[in-house]
C-alpha cells in the first residue's frame, strides 16, 4: 500500500470549497492508502505573529479533520510541531539546497511581492526546505499536488537525490500525483473565482461552521445571471453551474442531470442551500463535540503524533547515520 502525505496549514476556518474539493477525498483515500495528514503549524508561523492564534487554529482544524471523517485508527493525523523531527530534518535539508534554488521558487516571489510593505520572514524563503523535510521524513511514496505546488515537490526530489548521491541511498523519492478531482466550488458572489478565505468579503464563502440560516441566506443571494435558463455551462453560466456542481456534490447526482429538474433559479438556490445544510449538520455536530472536550481532542492528537514519530524518528536516525553525526 502506497504511503501518501497531504498537509494543510492552520490559517483560519475551513470552508465548503476545502471540504468538497479536497477533504472529502482525503476521507475516501484513507482506506486506499497508508495516509498521513499533517497540520503544518510551523509553516503558518511565516504569516502569523499574534500569540495563541496558531495553537487555536491548529486545534480547530484538527477537530474539523476528525469531524469530516478522518479516522485516527486508520489515518495518521498529526500536528507538525508535535513531531520535533520535522525541525531537525528541516535544518539538514536547508544545508542541502542552494540559495539560488530557493530564490527561483515562484511562490516566494509571488508572496514577497504582495508583502513588500510588511515584515518578510526568512522562513518564507526557506519554506521549501522544511516542506522537503515534511515529505521525506515519512518515506512518502506519493504526494497529491496541484500545479501551484508541483515546483515544491520537484525541489524536494532534487534535494533527496543530492543527499543520496552525497551520503548514500537514504531517502525514498516521492512521486507527484494529481489529486482526485473534487467538486470545483466557486465564490457565490463571484462565480469566476474559487471560494477562498482571502476574498474581499465572506458573502460568497460558506464556512463549515456557518449556521443553517446563514447558509440559506448566502445561497439565496448567490449571483447567477439574467436569462433564467438552468443549464450546466461553466463558461457561459458560471453562477448557475456553480450551484449545480455544489448540489451534485452534496446529493450524488450530476450537474447536467440535475439541471433538467429546474426552470427557475430560486428553487435551485433553495435546494442547493438545503443540501449543503444537510451535509454540514453531522460534521458540525461532531466538531462541536470535540471542541467541547479538549481532553479527547488532545488525546487523539497525541496518538497521531506517536504514530508519526514512530516513522519520523527512524528516518531521522538513518539520515544522521548516513551523514556520520555523533550519536546521542
Amino acid at each position: 500500500m502506497a504511503r501518501v502525505l497531504s498537509c494543510i496549514q492552520p490559517t483560519g476556518e475551513t470552508h465548503l470549497g476545502n471540504y468538497l474539493g479536497a477533504l472529502r477525498n482525503w476521507v475516501a483515500g484513507q482506506h486506499e492508502h497508508d495516509a498521513f495528514h499533517g497540520i503544518v503549524d510551523l509553516h503558518a508561523l511565516t504569516i502569523t505573529d499574534t500569540p495563541g492564534v496558531v495553537g487555536t487554529n491548529s486545534l480547530q482544524l484538527a477537530a474539523m479533520l476528525y469531524a469530516v471523517g478522518l479516522d485516527p485508527e486508520v489515518a495518521t493525523i498529526f500536528v507538525q510541531s508535535h513531531v520535533t523531527e520535522h525541525s531537525q530534518l528541516g535544518w539538514i535539508m536547508e544545508c542541502q539546497v542552494s540559495y539560488g534554488e530557493l530564490s527561483r521558487m515562484t511562490q516566494f516571489k509571488d508572496k514577497s511581492e504582495k508583502r513588500q510593505a510588511d515584515f518578510l520572514s526568512a522562513g518564507l524563503f526557506t519554506y521549501p526546505a522544511l516542506m522537503a523535510a515534511d515529505i521525506l521524513l515519512y518515506d512518502t511514496d506519493e504526494v497529491p499536488v496541484g500545479e501551484d505546488q508541483r515546483q515544491h515537490l520537484e525541489i524536494t526530489r532534487d534535494i533527496a537525490i543530492r543527499f543520496n548521491n552525497r551520503f548514500g541511498d537514504t531517502f525514498v523519492l516521492p512521486k507527484a500525483v494529481m489529486p482526485k478531482a473534487g467538486a470545483r466550488v466557486m465564490d457565490l458572489q463571484d462565480p469566476t473565482s474559487k471560494m477562498s478565505k482571502s476574498a474581499a468579503t465572506d458573502a460568497g464563502l460558506i464556512s463549515m461552521l456557518d449556521d443553517p440560516a446563514l447558509v440559506m441566506k448566502k445561497f439565496k443571494r448567490a449571483v447567477t445571471d439574467s436569462d433564467n435558463e438552468v443549464r450546466f455551462d461553466r463558461a457561459a453560466k458560471p453562477g448557475v453551474s456553480n450551484l449545480l456542481e455544489i448540489l451534485a456534490a452534496c446529493t450524488g447526482g450530476t450537474p447536467e442531470a440535475l439541471a433538467a429538474n429546474y426552470t427557475q433559479y430560486g428553487a435551485l438556490k433553495v435546494d442547493t442551500g438545503e443540501a449543503v445544510v444537510a451535509t454540514l449538520a453531522p460534521i458540525q455536530a461532531r466538531y462541536n463535540e470535540l471542541m467541547a472536550d479538549p481532553g479527547e481532542l488532545q488525546a487523539l492528537l497525541r496518538k497521531g503524533a506517536e504514530k508519526a514519530r514512530s516513522v519520523a524518528s527512524v528516518t531521522l536516525a538513518r539520515v544522521q547515520a548516513a551523514i556520520g553525526m555523533t550519536p546521542a
